[in-house]
């Protein structure tokens, strides 16, 4: 086979490129203008050549990349991502412009993803990136007195434009040159990577011996550099039939998918080569000035965040680059010079907002597009269209999006997102809302990132649509859920996601769980994901009358066996349980909640009294861990059903010198702990106070280092304010605090007639009494005194 740099007319022209080079995609172009080849033979899976024409349409819009999964796994998968800077899509495009056939060499996919499958790993993402053990960059660089592989590349070729004398073919004769010498000193065939970079080359051979047969030796080949020498080499037809007879294949299909900058990135752990895609975008599209036209950009997009950036300091970074290129003897300044210029000049030498440089425009979040005629999916059609109709645009920045229920278009956003989360295409995130946790309201995070084209390709197996496939997939869990906190959370996901469908399968598999299972604190877990399914449901005007029949008896099983589960706990156990009783406090106060006025009484009365009933029962058992007894008189208090007497008797009982420190702390910290206004009871019932701080100055001290992180992390969960006020209370030495309260001062100071007359005026007028109406009142008062 011919080397590069033959004269016009001969071939097949070999060019070596490095991956995803703007200077390589430049070189490329301007060879294959001088050469004029017959076709064009591109480093890719041959299974591609059925829809490389997709490249030229309008609709196509780099980054992309060639997805391949086996046809019966499909996340087992491969991607050759392509960014508008990289020769091999400068190739491809070319070629289609002019109507020259385009052929991909590379190792087919059905061999990739099997040989992969056989070595018990997942394939690369980027398998044509063809560096074998040893870095050829690295050896190159080091060998011109580089210690950066990136730098020398940059002055090599990157910053070259022009200094072969018009011979666009020189270069790559020169890269040829250099990579058979390094093959030579360091093997062929070493290690795992270098065995199969044989195989592949001598596939690359038969195609391209298949390629002079129909096209003429006038071809022109694209290829990683380091394959070159192997592809110039002479062997014969037989022995590179040997070299693939064997090997292992899987039925593989193919598309083009959306890629992103950041996914071209070495960072996002997808290693194709370039730490700075958007850095060399600019490079490939900045025909003069490159360095003059990049800053200005920095200084756009620093202005655009509020920092106070001015040409001048464009034109003196401009020059500050241009000076440290020089001191460090490269031709041309590259991105580190100017990087070392935007952090000095604009960034007042802060990482800060050149933080935000790199991740805007050197890395950058540029989202390819693929036209809808590409080979697609049914399931991915259907997403497709549905994110049309409901104008949710995939996008690679992270976005929160606000979504109102009660909204039509927003209620089936919602059902969309959570009908993906379901298939495993996480697409969005629930985070919590900042306007406040009501149920007529979601937030989400979407981000759309190039492998959930993977998870769409394998939740096809469950259907042809978003809804289908998420109802398939709702049914298969129910029926292997390991749990019933499993099955009521299915449940409750079924609802938001709107599938009506699913819910008979899975409502089975909650009363054959729910029958079965005796375990109360799996009841405990179950129960809050029911009763928000319950709620949620009425919400979506979606039917849950048979989910509140399950729940009701989920509830009721869970009152009668909870008293005895929270007997015999240790510390770990009881502060489980204590979370657990919250939760169900909680889940009943949304299966029965307290009437609205004109609402019926009765209606959830006898639910909420049996829940109350147990609360009795917790708070005044014996030998039950303190956190409980103390977080089961707090959930009374707070819902009114305990007088404040009572629950200070309880707490002096739970704090009397009787009960281990150790003990007492735990009942302080249920009782006031896991959140709530529990510092507000000690500021506003002084007995509480008085009690706790008895307690607390009565610790031995022998004792107290053991309780003094119970009373950290209870006393920290208060606000500043409310800590502050507790302070102050024990400061003037409220009633039973040791100290007499100064006159005028807390709850027990002889009343100011003078100081309470001064409102007088102003309740008149809110509670619209006249004079003479308050003076009556008054002589009433005084009458009946």
């Amino acid at each position: 086979m011919s080397r590069p740099g033959a004269g016009p007319g001969t071939g097949p022209f070999l060019l070596g490129i490095r991956h995803h080079g703007p200077g390589s995609a430049r070189a490329v172009r301007a060879a294959l203008e001088q050469c004029r080849p017959a076709a064009v033979l591109v480093e890719g899976p041959p299974e591609a050549d059925a829809i490389v024409h997709l490249a030229d349409e309008e609709g196509m819009r780099p980054p992309v990349a060639l997805l391949a999964h086996a046809a019966d796994d499909p996340g087992r998968a491969a991607f050759w991502p392509l960014a508008e800077f990289s020769p091999e899509w400068v190739a491809i495009r070319w070629a289609l412009a002019r109507g020259v056939p385009v052929r991909f060499i590379d190792l087919p996919a059905a061999h990739t993803l099997a040989l992969s499958e056989d070595d018990g790993e997942r394939p690369t993402p980027d398998p044509a990136d063809g560096a074998s053990r040893t870095d050829p960059l690295a050896v190159l660089a080091a060998a011109a007195g580089y210690d950066d592989p990136e730098l020398w590349w940059e002055d090599a070729v990157e910053h070259r434009r022009g200094a072969d004398g018009g011979d666009a073919l020189a270069p790559f004769a020169a890269l040829a040159d250099a990579m058979s010498e390094l093959r030579t000193a360091f093997g062929e065939g070493d290690g795992s990577d270098g065995a199969r970079d044989l195989v592949r080359e001598a596939h690359m051979r038969l195609r391209i011996r298949d390629a002079r047969r129909r096209f003429g030796d006038g071809i022109a080949v694209v290829c990683g550099a380091w394959h070159v020498p192997a592809l110039a080499v002479k062997r014969t037809v037989t022995a590179d039939r040997q070299a693939l007879k064997g090997l292992p294949k899987v039925k593989a299909e193919l598309s083009w998918v959306p890629w992103t900058h950041r996914r071209l990135s070495r960072r996002s752990g997808y290693g194709a080569g370039i730490d700075s895609p958007g850095w060399y975008g600019h490079l490939f599209h900045a025909p003069d000035r490159p360095l003059e036209r990049w800053l200005t950009k920095v200084a756009r997009l620093l202005r655009d965040e509020d920092f106070p950036v001015s040409s001048a300091h464009v034109i003196e970074a401009v020059r500050l680059a241009g000076t440290l290129a020089a001191l460090r003897g490269r031709p041309l300044a590259g991105l580190t010079e100017t990087t070392d210029a935007v952090r000095a000049v604009m960034c007042d030498g802060s990482d800060v907002p050149l933080a935000l440089v790199r991740d805007r425009l050197v890395v950058g979040n540029v989202l390819g597009e693929v036209p809808d005629s590409a080979p697609a999916t049914p399931l991915q059609r259907d997403l497709a269209g549905l994110q049309r109709s409901l104008r949710l645009k995939p996008e690679a920045d992270a976005r929160d999006r606000e979504l109102d229920l009660r909204k039509d278009t927003d209620a089936a956003r919602s059902r969309l997102l959570h009908r993906l989360r379901l298939l495993g295409v996480d697409w969005g995130e629930p985070v919590r809302p900042r306007g406040g946790t009501g149920t007529f309201r979601e937030t989400w995070r979407l981000s759309w990132e190039p492998e959930l084209a993977v998870r769409v390709a394998e939740a096809s197996a469950w259907g042809t649509t978003v809804r289908a496939a998420a109802t398939a997939r709702a049914e298969s869990l129910a029926a292997g859920a390991a749990t019933l906190a499993d099955v009521t959370a299915l449940a409750e996901h079924c609802l938001l996601a709107g599938l009506p469908g699913a819910l008979p399968t899975v409502m089975r598999a909650l009363a054959d769980r729910a029958a079965l299972d005796t375990d109360v604190a799996h009841l405990a877990k179950a129960l809050p994901a029911l009763v928000r399914s319950v709620r949620y449901g009425d919400v979506r005007r979606t039917g849950v009358a048979a989910l509140s029949e399950v729940a009701e008896g989920l509830a009721e099983r869970v009152f009668v066996g909870l008293p005895a589960a929270c007997a015999g706990l240790d510390a770990d156990a009881a502060a489980t349980m204590r979370g657990l009783v919250d939760e169900v406090h909680q889940a009943v106060a949304l299966l029965a909640p307290e009437p609205a006025p004109g609402e019926d009484e009765a209606a959830g009365t006898g639910l909420r009294h049996r829940w109350a009933a147990v609360l009795g029962v917790l708070a005044e058992r014996d030998g039950l861990a303190g956190g409980i007894r103390g977080r089961a008189v707090r959930l009374l208090l707070d819902d009114g059903l305990l007088p404040g007497g009572h629950a200070a008797r309880l707490m002096g009982l739970a704090l009397s010198a009787g009960t281990e420190p150790a003990e007492a702390a735990a009942w302080i910290e249920g009782f006031l702990g896991s959140g709530g206004p529990g510092g507000m009871l000690l500021v506003h019932d002084e007995r509480l106070l008085a009690l706790v701080d008895d307690w607390l100055t009565g610790v031995p001290a022998g004792a107290f280092a053991g309780v003094l992180p119970l009373l950290r992390r209870t006393f920290s969960s208060f606000d500043q304010g409310t800590r502050r006020a507790v302070g102050q209370q024990i400061r003037r030495g409220g009633p039973g605090t040791g100290g007499t309260p100064p006159r005028g001062s807390g709850a027990g100071a002889r009343l100011d007639e003078e100081r309470a007359a001064a409102v007088l005026p102003t309740m008149r007028l809110l509670l619209g009494m006249t004079q003479q109406s308050a003076c009556h009142r008054s002589r009433h008062d005084t009458t009946s005194a």
